[in-house]
Order: C-alpha cells, then sequence, then structure tokens
C-alpha cells in the first residue's frame, strides 16, 4: 500500500484555568474540522518551559491537531503563513508568554 503525505498542524494551548479557554478550543475545533475536515483534541498534558526570565514554568497543555490534505513541501508558503496567523489569533486571545504551534510531514496509510 503506498502512503499518501499530508501536513499536520498542531497547536499546543496552556490551560490556565481561564473561563474563555474552552470557547477557544471550540472554535479551533470548528476551524480544523471544516477547514481540513476534523481534528483531535488531547486535554491534561503536562509541560515546561524556561520563562521570559529564565524560570521554569510547569503548564497543563492542551493539544489540538489536523491533518491538512495539503503536501508539506508544496504548499509550505501557504502552511507557514497560516500557523503564523493561528499563532497570533491563539496569542492575542489568550495573552500567554508562550504559544507553540507546529507543522510537519505525516503519512498515512490508504486502501
Amino acid at each position: 500500500m503506498p502512503l499518501f503525505e499530508k501536513a499536520r498542524i498542531e497547536v499546543y494551548l496552556p490551560d490556565p484555568g481561564k473561563p474563555f479557554v474552552p470557547d477557544l478550543l471550540e472554535a479551533l475545533d470548528q476551524e480544523f474540522t471544516y477547514t481540513f475536515g476534523g481534528c483531535t483534541i488531547i486535554h491534561g498534558l503536562h509541560g515546561s518551559y524556561l520563562s521570559r526570565n529564565g524560570s521554569m514554568v510547569h503548564d497543563q497543555v492542551n493539544l489540538i491537531y489536523t491533518d491538512t490534505p495539503l503536501r508539506f513541501d508544496n504548499n509550505l508558503s501557504a502552511l507557514s503563513q497560516f500557523a503564523d496567523q493561528l499563532r497570533a489569533a491563539v496569542f492575542a486571545a489568550l495573552n500567554e508568554e508562550s504559544i507553540l504551534v507546529v507543522v510537519y510531514k505525516v503519512y498515512h496509510s490508504q486502501s
């Protein structure tokens, strides 16, 4: 069976316990589902990072991801622009120090 290349987009959202975080997850859920056909949300991940002042920050994180129908290499510019806009929108909504948006190749097995 051949493998089919797709681009995966992941957004790691700090979950600071603010009431609008579920609304943001719902908005991303709708955006990814209507734009790319679906998504997955994983709640309750734990992570850490170094803050701007160099201290270690422990975070509870939600991960939302989607696999696009786009090939990674052929659409790098569009994917990069989408990721930058997505990061800016999430950063503005959460006003957090760190927001991580990741885009990379994945391969799906299809029959």
